[in-house]
């Protein structure tokens, strides 16, 4: 069968923050991605079970990479700080985005694994907007086609209350500890998402596949500071 030939995918998501508050440590975000890249280039029969992507968000959401195999991926288009914070318009794009993405895999015969969205973020979203709701509904498993586990990790000025919403299990939001320099934060939450993408997607070759989330040196589980 197509579908045993093609085996088994997990799409993930970074979806990092462009706002303007970002502007100090961009570059060094920039710069563990692309850390993230070269580390998967070494382990490609984990990297060859990963289709990843990487939106930036501010007022809205650009794509800067898109679905790809990162064995192949040439270098990474940069995120760029913009705007504001719209854990609005994230979250929007997001319940249209992965459905079809998930959909267009299952057409080339994938088997695809619940997807996984890396959400960073250095500071409080935007006021007046109703995120709670469009985030209800990307996580609604009876509303959206493919659902995310959501991992949220928050620096600066994030709220740990908020962090601790975005992510979908307790367990998987973190805000940095006090006195953690963001530069450093940043560098730590690239080298455990590294982990994680490489665990995950060596899990997808094994009897019983799982999502690996390795914590962040450096930070705590969001409800344990609320």
């Amino acid at each position: 069968m197509m579908e045993s030939n093609r085996g088994h995918l997990l799409p993930i998501y970074v979806l990092a923050d462009e706002s303007g508050s970002m502007a100090h440590h961009i570059d060094e975000l920039n710069d563990g991605l692309r850390s993230l890249h070269q580390a998967l280039l070494g382990e490609p029969m984990a990297a060859a079970k990963v289709r990843f992507s990487v939106l930036g968000f501010a007022d809205d959401v650009a794509e800067r990479v898109l679905m790809v195999d990162l064995r192949s991926a040439n270098e990474f288009p940069r995120l760029r700080t913009r705007g504001m914070t719209s854990y609005l318009a994230a979250f929007e794009d997001l319940i249209a985005r992965i459905p079809a993405d998930v959909s267009s895999l299952k057409a080339e015969g994938y088997q695809v694994h619940r997807p996984a969205v890396f959400f960073f973020s250095d500071g409080l979203p935007n006021h007046g907007e109703d995120w709670r709701a469009a985030h209800r509904r990307l996580t609604d498993r009876n509303t959206t086609l493919g659902a995310p586990n959501i991992i949220a990790c928050g620096i600066v000025d994030a709220d740990a209350q908020i962090i601790d919403e975005v992510a979908t299990r307790a367990e998987f939001g973190f805000i940095v500890n006090k006195g953690v320099d963001a530069g450093a934060a940043i560098a730590k939450f690239c080298t455990a998402l590294t982990k994680s993408v490489i665990s995950s997607g060596r899990s997808l070759g094994s009897a019983s596949p799982q999502l690996v989330v390795d914590k962040p040196e450096g930070f705590t589980v969001a409800i344990d500071v609320i």
